[in-house]
């Protein structure tokens, strides 16, 4: 990633979660550890429905009096909606920033620069008042700058950042095993640990219960995960169906079928054979090994 490059990330929406019971709120609800969200530290976490399957994930970054969810834009009334359900009587105020506010992207070079930061995944500093913060997912991700519209041009000035094609940083994301666009097609049709959030920073199995706790603790712990979300590449033809297929045997499904698609594949004792070539539909079609398995 250039080091003076930024990314507009117009595909990312903001809600803000305010009030006196804010921290008690997401606590119940979420993946990861709300104490951990503090002003110099950021989190990835996810929602999960009671089964344990995977809904939204969001990154938290603590603002003012409340805690900021960075998500994708297309999924975010739903979230609303659904974080509503949960509110009951609880003292929270849920509000949609995504029309005020917008995430730019950096690299960890440049970030690296910044005044008391810090080369830790999460690590939040002030620009302007503005958190910007390391990917808590992956550093390889570089930082996210949460700002204003109206002050967006200025700090990019000031920082000496040049706007480049937010594909660039998609398909870095997509090289590096993170969904982040049309996620709303993996919702309830895969588990929460199979999109691979604990390696991503995303789960704390040590906090106490959550929506989906239960499914996911008994996964982990009885080491039933044998399936994994992956990135994968079309090396020719087109892909004109879902099911994966290797030496005629179904070994996945394509999930989300877009210029950076993911699938969920089967795993063979925790392993899996990157060099091998797979069929979906009439295309052929490689995996993409995340740096992380």
């Amino acid at each position: 990633m250039n080091t003076n490059k930024v990314y507009i990330l117009e595909d990312r929406g903001l809600l803000y979660i305010n009030g006196d019971d804010a921290k008690e709120f997401l606590q119940n609800i979420i993946t990861n550890n709300i104490e951990n969200v503090k002003e110099d530290n950021s989190s990835f976490s996810a929602l999960l429905t009671p089964q344990g399957k995977y809904l939204y994930d969001f990154i938290i970054i603590k603002h003012k009096s409340g805690y900021l969810l960075d998500c994708e834009k297309k999924i975010i009334e739903d979230l609303f909606k659904q974080l509503n359900l949960y509110k009951l009587r609880s003292k929270v105020e849920i509000l949609n920033l995504s029309n005020e506010f917008v995430i730019a992207n950096l690299s960890k070079q440049k970030f690296l620069e910044l005044e008391n930061s810090k080369d830790e995944v999460g690590y939040t500093v002030k620009f302007r008042e503005d958190p910007i913060l390391l990917d808590p997912r992956s550093k390889d991700l570089g930082a996210r700058l949460v700002i204003n519209l109206e002050k967006l041009y200025l700090s990019l000035k000031k920082l000496g950042l040049e706007i480049s094609d937010s594909n660039e940083y998609y398909n870095l994301s997509h090289e590096l095993g993170i969904p982040q666009i049309d996620t709303k097609k993996l919702q309830d049709k895969i588990f929460g640990i199979e999109c691979n959030i604990e390696e991503l920073n995303g789960i704390d199995f040590k906090k106490g219960c959550y929506v989906g706790q239960e499914n996911t603790a008994r996964i982990k712990l009885k080491d039933k995960l044998n399936k994994r979300l992956f990135a994968i590449e079309i090396l020719e033809g087109q892909i004109n169906s879902e099911e994966i297929t290797f030496e005629s045997k179904n070994i996945g499904r394509l999930l989300i079928n877009n210029k950076n698609p993911f699938a969920l594949l089967k795993l063979d004792n925790k392993k899996f054979n990157f060099e091998i070539n797979l069929k979906c539909g009439d295309a052929k079609i490689k995996v993409l090994k995340p740096r992380w398995f």
